[in-house]
């Protein structure tokens, strides 16, 4: 998360399989509601964008990635916990390289050992209905 004033460089990979995405499941305490975003993590100074995706793959889910593609930059800013955020996404388009991660329900992670998270395919239908909130929602103009 942010420090009080500060912009995050994230970057996310858009991963799909068929009519469903790959996404990692949050919650938000303040809001009392669950959330869905692409999987990825921070990008570290000196580090481009392409590598820091890839490290995080393999930190996260030990997860390597194929036919990695550049899609765009995204400008989030947001409220979480009750705090304002501001990211500036760089956004991917890929496949996994092993098959096995498209046979999964889901995988449990921890970005810090008191901070677990699941990583999911969902349907984009439940994003698209409003079953499921999808963040942020100019995503939705990328798959």
């Amino acid at each position: 998360m942010n420090k009080p004033g500060e912009i995050r460089v994230i970057v996310l990979a858009l991963i799909r399989d068929g009519d469903r995405i790959f996404v990692s499941e949050g919650y938000d305490p303040a809001k009392q509601s669950t959330f869905y975003r692409a999987l990825g993590g921070g990008v570290e100074f000196g580090e481009h964008s392409y590598d820091a995706l890839q490290r995080e793959f393999q930190e996260e889910i030990q997860a390597e990635l194929t036919n990695i593609r550049y899609l765009t930059c995204i400008e989030n800013l947001f409220i979480f916990n009750g705090k304002q955020g501001h990211e500036i996404i760089q956004l991917y388009q890929c496949d996994f390289a092993d098959s096995k991660f498209y046979q999964i329900d889901s995988i449990t992670f921890s970005e810090t050992p008191e901070r677990k998270h699941r990583a999911l395919w969902v349907e984009i239908s439940k994003f698209a209905s409003g079953e499921l909130r999808l963040v942020p929602e100019v995503f939705f103009q990328y798959l």
